[in-house]
């Protein structure tokens, strides 16, 4: 497994294990939606450490099944639930403050994400 030379500020920030490396690829590939194997491989986790945790997404509904295609469950984050519109701000939020360190930001930023 091949370590990524870009962390994400996400990333950087809160540490870098294979839940949040999960959840910072599924962040910003948000529109598409993906088999497992396809999801260890694009968030650098092997397949093995994703199905130990995985359900657990599922079960709490961050994930989302949204098709099925042969053998192969396809997966996509679910950008209605609470948790994901708040780490998906914080994530804007973090991208902002270290591009543009001087601008102060306000407290109530709009997101708008249509799947």
């Amino acid at each position: 497994m091949k370590i990524k030379e870009n962390k994400s500020l996400l990333l950087d920030y809160f540490g870098d294990t294979p839940q949040l490396r999960v959840m910072d690829f599924l962040i910003d590939n948000h529109f598409f939606d993906y088999p497992i194997t396809e999801i260890a491989r694009g968030s650098n986790v092997s397949y093995n450490s994703l199905k130990t945790f995985f359900p657990r997404l599922i079960k709490s509904k961050i994930i989302i099944k949204t098709r099925k295609i042969g053998k192969s469950d396809y997966f996509k984050l679910n950008i209605h639930h609470i948790f994901i519109k708040n780490l998906i701000k914080l994530d804007w939020i973090i991208t902002k403050k270290n591009i543009l360190p001087d601008i102060k930001i306000k407290q109530n930023i709009p997101i708008s994400i249509r799947s």
